[in-house]
């Protein structure tokens, strides 16, 4: 009996002791642990605050951190312009004791690939796993309409004109080619025109049948509208064409769809013949230097570029000297949501045959469809060779010795991108804000404004006239929005799938004429100076009691032939462009 009693009290002593020593195991590892994660976070957090070789990267890091940094992003990617951004806010259509008369709509083309050679292995640049229904349907209506002997999946606009033989599909559903709209784009652009269809179709009766011929039959589908029921402007590159029949499908029925005839516009500004112009180009030589000087005094700023630069493009033989080239390069990275780009360490140079021009080969890709920010602000191709414009430009930007660079390995880190995005933003805002912007947007958009103008006295007067398109680039809506004091959060920058909308108005009450401006779903008719405060007719917009601003017709036909070039000291177009000495503006 007290032997048992004393296995007993052995046994609970022991019990105790183990659970003693798996306490001990327990806090040991924990603090072990602590200490290991600690050490973690200092060592990725001091690789990412320098440039070049790194361990701890983004890039390598699991889906949490990928989901992290991809909303850490999510403001640079307002200019991506994801679907959730294309909404239906302020625009209108119908108004309580108004007829819309006619709408003219610039848009600027959807997403595309990026301007520079961009090593692009990795990312996906269309629609993830066919879920669009809008672009399936697209699609669909392609393969069965077309007429195409070719057997591609991509078909061809066959209609006699300057876009005869354009494809109206991207080549690749997955691919980002250099310049060109991607699937993205094109989903972009059919839900804008699914929105402007919910707006504007049935107000304007554009869901309206033609009538019928003489003989009681209806017309062919190719002949339905060969009026100038609908007008369509696009610049000749692929992306905007593409973009603008992208947007028209949705808007309108197949059958009038398939009769639009498309007119080619020889300019980005849509100038329609007032486009030279040596004191705008004079304007933007100006402001670009400005840029120059804010960008030398940010040596933080030119590293990244750098070091982006270095792991995104892949010909840079003059080095890399311009930032908006780079934050291009890196929105088709942040746009498609990919992962940050690393490199690797070079091997040793060998042997090289002689050096060619390394422009040589790439002429008749570069020069398809070259434009946008990113080459906006550099000199313009002549015969595929850039030259800078002055010296001042040229040695304006220096750029870090390649052969460093290229012998160095590591991943482009969040805080390089955060400050290369930042340094854009902030001076996209700056230039927008200076008087050269808008004075040089009053040059470059008299042509455009003109026409519009034009098409509104079209609309009013009772011609056949309903909806004119203009499918552009991003200069396009900044020249228009410059001109007209139309203010953008982001500065200059144009946001993908842009739409600028003019709608004309007549009261039902009397015979006025009215029109309203909308910028990508908000009421700006009352930032135009001619448009603002009592120049303006307020009314109700909608049964919520929801407002809509309303500036009489003869306010932009006055702007358009009395004040325009008041601004610029001078009273027509020739004159202002002549002028050698621009007004004096203080630096940025």
């Amino acid at each position: 009996m007290l032997l048992l009693k004393e296995l007993m009290r052995l046994a609970t002593q022991h019990r105790t002791f183990y659970c003693y020593v798996l306490l001990s195991i327990w806090i040991f590892l924990l603090i072990a642990g602590m200490y290991r994660y600690m050490g973690n976070v200092e060592s990725s957090s001091g690789a990412g605050a320098g440039f070049g070789p790194s361990s701890g990267t983004i890039s390598s890091l699991g889906d949490n951190s990928a989901s992290s940094y991809a909303q850490r992003f999510a403001k640079y990617r307002e200019r991506c312009a994801p679907l959730a951004q294309l909404q239906r806010l302020d625009d209108g259509g119908i108004l309580e004791g108004w007829k819309l008369q006619g709408v003219l709509l610039v848009i600027r083309h959807g997403d595309r690939g990026p301007m520079s050679h961009v090593r692009t292995t990795g990312i996906n640049c269309g629609v993830a796993g066919g879920t669009d229904n809008l672009v399936n349907r697209y699609r669909s209506f392609l393969h069965n309409s077309s007429s195409s002997a070719s057997g591609s999946n991509h078909m061809y606009w066959n209609k006699v004109g300057p876009f005869h033989g354009f494809p109206l599909l991207p080549a690749t559903e997955r691919g980002c080619p250099l310049g060109q709209l991607t699937y993205k784009g094109i989903s972009q652009l059919l839900h804008v025109g699914d929105i402007m269809h919910q707006v504007y179709a049935h107000p304007l009766g554009l869901l309206l049948k033609p009538p019928l011929s003489r003989g009681g039959t209806e017309t062919t589908p190719h002949t339905l509208l060969n009026s100038d029921e609908v007008v369509v402007y696009t610049t000749r590159y692929r992306r905007t064409f593409q973009s603008a029949l992208a947007m028209l499908f949705t808007l309108l029925p197949a059958d009038k769809w398939l009769g639009l005839n498309v007119r080619e516009s020889h300019s980005m500004a849509f100038c329609f013949g007032e486009c030279t112009c040596a004191q705008s180009a004079l304007l933007r030589k100006r402001l670009q230097a400005m840029g120059d000087v804010q960008l030398l005094r940010q040596s933080d700023v030119l590293e990244a570029m750098q070091w982006i630069g270095g792991t995104l493009l892949q010909h840079t033989p003059n080095g890399i000297t311009n930032p908006f080239e780079v934050v291009d390069a890196m929105l088709t990275v942040l746009c498609h949501e990919a992962a940050l780009p690393c490199r690797r360490k070079k091997r040793s140079p060998t042997a090289r045959p002689a050096r060619k021009n390394p422009n040589q080969e790439l002429v008749d890709v570069i020069n398809i469809d070259q434009d946008e920010t990113a080459t906006n602000l550099q000199p313009e191709a002549n015969n595929g060779i850039v030259e800078p414009e002055s010296n001042e430009a040229d040695n304006g930007n220096p750029s870090a010795p390649q052969g460093e660079a290229d012998h160095q390995e590591g991943c482009v880190e969040v805080n390089h991108v955060d400050t290369l995005m930042s340094f854009a933003d902030d001076l996209s805002k700056r230039s927008a804000d200076h008087a050269y912007y808008k004075l040089s947007g009053l040059l470059r958009s008299y042509g455009m404004i003109r026409h519009i103008v034009s098409y509104m006295l079209k609309m009013i007067s009772g011609d056949r006239t309903k909806f004119v398109l203009y499918s552009g680039h991003d200069c396009t809506m900044q020249y228009l929005t410059a001109a007209l004091g139309i203010a953008n959060s982001q500065g200059q920058t144009i946001a993908y799938a842009s739409r600028l909308a003019f709608e004309v108005y007549r009261s039902e009450a009397h015979t006025d004429y009215y029109f309203r401006v909308v910028y990508n779903g908000r009421d700006v008719t009352q930032q135009i100076d001619f448009c603002e405060g009592g120049k303006s007719l307020r009314v109700t917009r909608d049964s919520r009691g929801n407002k809509a601003d309303l500036c009489p017709i003869e306010n932009i036909i006055r702007f358009l032939h009395e004040d325009y070039f008041a601004p610029l000291n001078a009273t027509n177009f020739k004159e202002a462009c002549g002028t050698t000495n621009p007004p004096k503006a203080n630096e940025f």
